[in-house]
């Protein structure tokens, strides 16, 4: 048995909010909990998730690892030199 007077409240049923509308309840010290992302709307769990490729990084790891063939990079990289000469 706790102490009295001693422990917060606990609020078994307490609102978690996002973007103004409750997304699910929790246990919790406070009644309601205000937050910008969740597992609902995360790109990680909604598979919306986006890899930015910033100075071929992505390209050079797949070729060093082996997941893309020399055949293929090099095909790519004529790609975009040659999109890059029509802009």
């Amino acid at each position: 048995m706790p102490k009295p007077d001693i422990h917060p409240k606990w609020y078994p049923d307490a609102k978690v909010i996002c973007n103004g509308e409750v997304v699910m309840h929790v246990g919790s010290t406070q009644p309601e909990i205000n937050v910008e992302i969740w597992s609902g709307n995360h790109p990680f769990y909604t598979g919306t998730q986006k890899i930015i490729d910033t100075e071929g990084r992505v390209e050079r790891f797949m070729r060093k690892y082996g997941m893309l063939s020399n055949t293929d990079a090099t095909q790519d990289s004529e790609t975009d030199s040659t999109d890059s000469q029509e802009k």
